[in-house]
């Protein structure tokens, strides 16, 4: 029964680690590459009368951030209940 919920708490772990890896790359091209690598190529379009580049730059990282960690709670109380870790 220990190996069990041995096994059953690695894959938990691994599908948290999951998340977290796509959620950090996700964070770097909204944060990074576009806020700062592709910002010239992005500055090319317009929204509301701003640059799209200067957007991602000013607004669209903070936006992308707190979207992330709504995301993460969602997704991480779901595999809570799917792995039977929750409170």
């Amino acid at each position: 029964m220990a190996d069990n919920n041995s096994e059953k708490m690695k894959a938990y772990w691994q599908a948290n680690l999951k998340l977290m890896l796509m959620l950090l790359v996700i964070w770097f091209v909204i944060s990074y590459l576009c806020g700062i690598v592709f910002v010239d190529a992005l500055n090319s379009i317009r929204i509301g009368g701003y640059k799209l580049g200067f957007w991602f730059a000013q607004q669209g990282a903070m936006y992308g951030f707190v979207a992330i960690i709504f995301y993460y709670s969602h997704r991480m109380a779901k595999l809570d209940r799917e792995f039977g870790v929750n409170d």
